[in-house]
């Protein structure tokens, strides 16, 4: 509980015995860890953000994929028809 309020955290809020509901994030947590933390020795914070977003992206967001909820398109396409200015940002 110290090392938490030393950094401004809040714990877990979930009750007692519901460890099943954790499952999957430590799921994520471990295959991080694997896939990413432990690939390398990190220079820079900023480049292991990178790495980890960047893991997120490729692993878990299918940006390419056909999705049959959004109409058959990719979710780049369906952003740039539901939000144009993104498009011009970009």
């Amino acid at each position: 509980m110290h090392a938490l309020n030393f950094h401004h955290l809040i714990g877990s809020m979930g009750k007692v015995d519901a460890a099943g509901h954790n499952g999957a994030m430590e799921s994520f947590f471990a295959l991080r860890q694997k896939n990413v933390l432990d690939r390398k020795r990190w220079r820079t914070r900023e480049e292991l953000r990178i790495a980890i977003i960047t893991w997120i992206e490729r692993t878990y967001y299918h940006r390419r994929r056909r999705q049959a909820r959004l109409g058959r398109s990719t979710p780049i396409e369906y952003e740039t028809i539901m939000n144009p200015t993104v498009s011009l940002a970009a």
